[in-house]
């Protein structure tokens, strides 16, 4: 395996998975603990979609999204304007799941734009995670990722002693 955070092709084309790890008293940079960030997943999307194409990857391979996020699509999804990328016949949906302290362990999946900020506005920080789906063929994909909450523990830290 290679060093972390690199891309590894092996013969079938196949990307390893990315990982980064940041610790506090890493050398390499200071990390503030305000500082969130966002992870895309569009580019291994993209990737899959083009082996799907080419015919190295099988439909039905990727067309198995389980049966309760396929309910939460048709039921509390938004909609988009994008064609389903797998089946060229049904428009994606984004569902957002939720996970955190005091939430259920499988999460909270937000029905309302409301719900979703209410609990990105927590003061215990979340996770927050947005995948794409087509009810119409179950294709669906991890999207991004990014924290949320946290708000007023970080403010606390933030402030400045006296």
């Amino acid at each position: 395996m290679g060093p972390k955070g690199a891309l590894i092709g092996g013969p079938g084309g196949s990307l390893a998975a990315v990982s980064v790890t940041s610790e506090p008293r890493s050398s390499s940079r200071a990390v503030s603990p305000d500082v969130t960030a966002q992870v895309e997943y569009r580019i291994v999307r993209n990737g899959l979609v083009r082996e799907v194409e080419r015919g190295r990857v099988n439909r039905v391979d990727v067309c198995d999204a389980h049966p309760e996020l396929l309910r939460a699509a048709r039921n509390v999804g938004r909609p988009t304007k994008e064609v389903c990328p797998i089946c060229d016949e049904g428009r994606l949906v984004t569902v957002t799941f939720v996970f955190g302290a005091k939430l259920p362990p499988g999460g909270r999946c937000p029905g309302t734009a409301a719900e979703l900020k209410a609990l990105c506005r927590r003061p215990e920080p979340v996770l927050c995670y947005e995948v794409e789906v087509c009810p119409s063929c179950a294709w669906h994909h991890l999207m991004r990722k990014y924290p949320a909450g946290g708000g007023k523990a970080r403010a606390k830290k933030a402030a400045p002693a006296r």
